[in-house]
């Protein structure tokens, strides 16, 4: 086994040609109580983290098992995606669904709660039969003691059968509060209509399903900030690329012309992964702010910018959008925003490479490659728009503290809709104390 900076890369291989192979271990078969074995794999999927494939297989009465479980942290965030399914060709997007995650079909309230089914790696027609299969298990046994309860759970069976014909639309929701669940967009890098993501913040009895510790209020207080004004903290954490033990720097900064934002950095010795995320010091701004800027010369892509997690960036002339929470928040140049980008739709799109490749879906990603190459270079005019609800997105201005004629700032009222993805309609700022003696 390797040293400390190289087990998690001796643990957790990537998933290649060149694979040693799964471990053999013999296990209980909980079907017949007769030994079967069990076939392990720890690998890392591009795009899924690590995880753990477990196979197990009887010989004696023929019973198998197949599970995939998540190896990775859990991300900052929960995830919630909304699928509308209206053609056969959704039944075919991959699903990454994790044990932890909700699914849901509202249309006929249908719901499978957190972990009563194993981590999954499959496409929505997948999920829908092994729904299918779940509730045909124990139907002769219902048939003999219950028949009313099992014509009934026939029935819906049928029903959940007939969701793969479409012929009529019908919703799939995927919650999970770990963020480890992911539905495929088939139209990427363009936005997919069909589909929408929402990131959120998980709530205390979230945090404690997934056996996190809540945050206390002491940890939340302003002062902290204040302590931290003037010096750089570092703590332990584990590198995001390799797992392996790295140290990450945090430090407060004032940005010119904007506000203060908290920048935490960390560098790997172990593989040389360096990221950078950004956090707002400050409160949610009574309104949104719209970013655009008209992209007329190679020198544009040496302003600064700062991204926050609750901003959506567009590229009108790509028909490229990509929502908000996407590559978190970021404090770099407009360059360094467009190459993370092109690394993120085309170079680590991992339904676009490998065995499983379409020519025609590659082509366009290469086309699309090609085109934020041209706008990265100065050769190809574009915009590019930021629009945070939050309001805590900066694109500096060469001209400050006079106008940029090739940018606009615009203030807008958020949405309802902006609000419940803030998490702003359920937060009450006044009277708390009083509501909360009277409930």
């Amino acid at each position: 086994m390797a040293g400390a900076g190289g087990v998690s890369e001796s643990v957790f291989p990537d998933l290649g040609a060149e694979d040693s192979g799964p471990t053999l271990i013999e296990s209980l078969c909980m079907n017949c109580l007769e030994n079967g074995m069990t076939r392990l794999l720890l690998t890392k999927i591009p795009f899924f983290k690590e995880i753990i494939v477990s196979s197990f297989a009887c010989e004696n009465c023929g019973w198998v098992n197949n599970e995939i479980q998540s190896a990775g942290k859990i991300q900052e965030q929960g995830v919630q995606y909304k699928l509308h399914v209206s053609s056969k060709e959704d039944l075919n997007r991959e699903v990454v669904k994790a044990d932890c995650a909700t699914t849901k079909i509202p249309e006929l309230d249908f719901e499978i709660p957190p972990f009563t089914q194993k981590g999954a790696l499959s496409t929505l027609e997948g999920l829908i039969d092994r729904a299918v299969a779940g509730l045909e298990q124990d139907q002769p046994t219902r048939k003999a003691t219950d028949p009313d309860v099992a014509s009934k759970i026939e029935e819906f069976i049928e029903k959940l059968t007939k969701l793969k014909d479409v012929e009529m639309p019908f919703t799939l929701v995927v919650d999970d509060p770990s963020g480890n669940s992911f539905v495929e967009n088939p139209n990427a890098p363009q936005k997919d209509e069909a589909l929408m993501i929402t990131h959120y913040k998980r709530d205390a009895v979230q945090d404690s399903m997934l056996g996190l510790q809540a945050s206390t209020e002491e940890e939340k207080s302003q002062n902290t900030m204040e302590d931290l004004r003037n010096e750089v903290l570092q703590f332990g954490t584990n590198c995001p690329g390799c797992n392996a033990p790295a140290e990450t720097n945090m430090k407060i900064v004032q940005i010119p012309h904007f506000k203060e934002v908290i920048i935490m950095a960390t560098n790997c010795e172990a593989c040389g992964q360096r990221t950078n995320e950004v956090k707002s010091g400050g409160a949610t701004e009574p309104l949104g702010t719209k970013i655009t800027l008209r992209i007329t010369d190679p020198s544009d892509m040496s302003r600064d910018l700062l991204k926050s997690e609750t901003c959506a960036v567009s590229i009108p002339e790509l028909e490229f959008e990509l929502g908000m929470g996407i590559l978190g928040g970021k404090f770099t140049t407009l360059e360094g925003l467009l190459n993370d980008v092109k690394e993120l739709t085309v170079a680590k799109n991992p339904f676009f490479a490998g065995d499983s490749t379409i020519p025609e879906r590659s082509e366009k990603l290469r086309e699309f490659g090609q085109k934020l190459n041209e706008i990265i270079l100065g050769k190809r005019e574009a915009h590019i728009i930021l629009r945070d609800s939050a309001g805590n997105s900066y694109l500096q201005n060469l001209y400050a503290p006079d106008p940029d004629p090739e940018m606009t700032v615009e203030k807008f009222e958020r949405t309802f809709e902006d609000n419940e993805e803030l998490g702003l309609n359920d937060m009450n700022t006044e009277d708390y104390q009083e509501q909360k003696v009277d409930n």
